[in-house]
């Protein structure tokens, strides 16, 4: 976590690098999880935007007058190519698994994600250094993704432009932690196919939406990377905001209030409210150990990486 404050080139191993963008992937396969959450609090996300900010016209031109050598050590591949494995490995290997999960266990799911986002923010929060701007921009954060959140899934088609200027914005919000790639892929109206698409490997659906995502990724890093730069402080709160914006949408209890029936026949929720859940129930108790569960890991991490964890340096001996 400290590395997001810190220094942006601290090294990895490979093998960690990895289960970073493991973790990445199967959290972007949840709408309301972001990839940017995760890399933000594993510690890689400074590093994750310098990374894609290599891919700039000068790499181009090096390419373009066969200067392979140049190019190959302007990339920082020792970085991305176990990210991108990670990331890979996650989306195709556990699109059914999420999808199942989604479907028919989505109290503990969500009660996992709340836990470990829940730790991230006080993990943050702690590096912060919270002045009258820091904290205005967390309480415009938190704003911005509470309303982001709560907008009404569109019904729009699934033809290649739509999902290309879809997958260019869902990976902005991808990258944005506490913004959810996959939320906006289902305000959006295409989460569903394209998640179908990722689980039978229908190269057709997924070649326009890994276009988006890089034409998306490669701009929007360096915007993000230049206000880090300049305005690191304010960025970072603002970041924070939106995971806890995020909140909102990964409350594991929900009842549905208002369906609609999608362009093939299917009944799909169209609005939800948070409740309370039956605090009696099992259900309830073995999701908030989940949750715990979660909470506790991820303060772990982080404490294991800056041993300054708020929750855990009291205990832990560094």
């Amino acid at each position: 976590m400290q590395q997001s404050a810190g220094d942006p080139q601290r090294s990895f191993s490979a093998l960690r690098i990895f289960f970073t963008g493991f973790a990445m992937g199967a959290a972007d396969l949840i709408p309301g999880v972001s990839g940017g959450t995760m890399a933000f609090i594993l510690g890689v996300y400074e590093q994750l935007l310098n990374a894609i900010k290599s891919f700039n016209l000068q790499l181009i031109q090096l390419l373009f007058k066969g200067r392979w050598r140049e190019a190959l050590d302007a990339v920082p591949l020792r970085f991305l190519i176990p990210l991108g494995m990670g990331l890979a490995v996650a989306i195709f290997s556990m699109a059914r698994l999420m999808r199942y999960l989604l479907e028919y266990q989505t109290v503990y799911l969500f009660s996992f994600f709340f836990g470990l986002i829940l730790a991230s923010i006080i993990a943050v929060g702690a590096v912060v250094r919270w002045r009258a701007e820091t904290a205005i921009a967390l309480l415009v954060g938190s704003v911005v993704a509470y309303l982001i959140i709560g907008l009404v899934p569109m019904d729009m088609p699934n033809d290649p432009l739509t999902l290309f200027l879809s997958s260019t914005v869902a990976i902005m919000a991808m990258i944005l932690p506490g913004i959810s790639g996959s939320f906006i892929l289902l305000i959006l109206g295409q989460y569903a196919y394209v998640l179908n698409a990722v689980a039978e490997f229908d190269i057709i659906t997924i070649i326009p939406v890994i276009l988006g995502a890089m034409v998306g990724l490669l701009g929007f890093a360096r915007i993000l990377s230049w206000l880090l730069k300049h305005y690191h402080g304010v960025t970072v709160a603002v970041l924070i905001g939106f995971m806890v914006g995020s909140l909102r949408k990964i409350w594991p209890w929900k009842e549905v209030v208002e369906t609609m029936l999608d362009r093939h026949g299917d009944i799909v929720p169209l609005r939800e409210n948070n409740i309370l859940p039956n605090f009696a129930s099992g259900e309830f108790w073995l999701a908030f150990v989940i949750a715990i569960v979660a909470f506790f890991l991820l303060s772990y991490m982080d404490h294991l990486q800056t041993k300054k964890n708020p929750i855990l340096s009291r205990w832990l001996v560094h």
